[in-house]
């Protein structure tokens, strides 16, 4: 190109990979160019070539974006390298930005419902702070789905995001693997390994199904949190970390708190925000919107076509009452995508459905039998309150009349169930 404006000109007409910008051109220089092109948004890689270079010249090209500064005469051998690693870092870079596209369409929290604009405004709130949250929520409600996004919003977002199944792993191991362990501490640890807590230092630490974590293993987890340090198994040295910590369970830890399974101390350490993650079936409005964002997440991963859903079948899926929530919700649109061969998914194709979940929520008598009596009221009387809320499009004041209570103590039920009143909706009650 002839002038740092034909090449402007130029890269508005398509993409380019790389650009190889003389300092020295009519019009506007070569770092005038750089500018404008980092302006633009142009992602091309950028290599500066110049007869008059300097320190100060180089220095100020590299700090505008530029990949390198080249100087003339030009080293034939040196001006190949130089562009082989800035198409191999274009690569690289085009790679990352795929990646990370993939990830956020695989880590959306989707959904309009009320639960579901209630759960993003908790999650808005808490992401920010350095406050410990405790996520309770059934199997495959989203539970890592909501720690990641608040992970994803936290000033610690370029730190590491660590998850341990406290579940998943033996208890002679989780020490272990929480807390690292020098060589010969026990029959295998032939070398020094790191923990998860420091492995999450500067970022987030998730422990899901924290209810299943032993008591013993609890109390070095408080001891953790108190003290910011830990000691690796085996181990006689402290090693700081400094790591926010997130939980999640499927249990009512109060109820194991009663029954001795789970620690108050490390309850109360961290409970600081707690935030429920709704079941499908208290979001049914959702559920259509789901089913087609997961439709077309495998039509991209197969290379096939998007399925439709005939309003049959959009039925059908709605009155289920999902016992494996969101989870199950997305096994079952692989399975139509592979198993179903046309275009077009009919109620007769969801017939292998369990008839007997066929039920828009599960019924109070069906709760008391697994639960006790304070279990179940507690769940029910959440369930009830929001669906209230929805009805009355989060208006607090029409919200505590349809229930019968004053809006003090509708409040204050709202913060012992972890539901967050709609900020913009009670602005506009106040002042009204």
């Amino acid at each position: 190109m002839p002038s740092g404006e034909a090449c402007l000109d130029r890269v508005t007409r398509g993409g380019v990979d790389l650009i190889l910008l003389d300092v020295w051109l009519p019009g506007i220089d070569g770092l005038a160019t750089l500018a404008r092109l980092r302006e633009r948004q142009v992602d091309a890689q950028v290599v500066l070539i110049s007869g008059h270079g300097n320190i100060e010249s180089a220095v100020r090209a590299i700090k505008m974006g530029a990949f390198d500064f080249v100087e003339k005469p030009l080293s034939l051998e040196k001006t190949v390298l130089v562009v082989r690693n800035a198409l191999r870092q274009q690569r690289l870079e085009a790679e990352n930005r795929a990646l990370r596209a993939r990830v956020d369409r695989h880590q959306t929290m989707v959904g309009e419902s009320y639960a579901m604009r209630q759960l993003r405004e908790q999650v808005a709130m808490a992401a920010p702070t350095n406050g410990r949250v405790l996520i309770y929520g059934e199997n495959g409600t989203g539970k890592e789905l909501v720690a990641r996004t608040i992970h994803a919003l936290s000033r610690r977002r370029i730190g590491p995001f660590v998850e341990v199944n406290c579940a998943a792993i033996p208890e002679e191991l989780i020490e272990s693997e929480l807390f690292g362990h020098v060589r010969g501490a026990f029959t295998g640890a032939v070398a020094d390994r790191r923990g998860k807590f420091e492995g999450a230092d500067g970022g987030t630490i998730f422990l899901d199904e924290i209810g299943d974590m032993s008591l013993k293993t609890q109390a070095k987890v408080l001891r953790v949190l108190q003290e910011q340090t830990m000691e690796p198994v085996g181990g006689t040295t402290r090693i700081k970390v400094d790591a926010r910590v997130l939980a999640a369970t499927n249990k009512d830890l109060q109820a194991e708190i009663r029954a001795g399974r789970f620690r108050d101390d490390l309850y109360f350490r961290l409970n600081v925000i707690p935030i429920f993650v709704p079941p499908l079936r208290e979001r049914q409005e959702d559920i259509p919107r789901l089913a087609d964002h997961f439709m077309a997440e495998f039509a991209r991963e197969y290379g096939r076509r998007v399925k439709s859903f005939e309003p049959g079948a959009v039925s059908a899926i709605q009155q289920y009452g999902w016992p494996g929530n969101v989870r199950e919700l997305r096994n079952v649109i692989e399975r139509l995508m592979i198993m179903v061969p046309g275009d077009v998914i009919s109620p007769s194709d969801l017939s292998f459905l369990d008839s007997a979940a066929m039920a828009p929520a599960e019924p109070v008598e069906a709760m008391a039998e697994r639960l006790t009596l304070h279990d179940a009221r507690e769940r029910f009387e959440r369930a009830f309150i929001l669906r209230t809320l929805a009805d009355q499009q989060g208006n607090m004041s029409r919200t505590a009349e349809a229930l019968g209570v004053e809006r003090s103590n509708l409040y204050r039920k709202m913060r012992a169930f972890g539901i967050t009143p709609s900020r913009r909706i009670e602005g506009e009650e106040e002042t009204v």
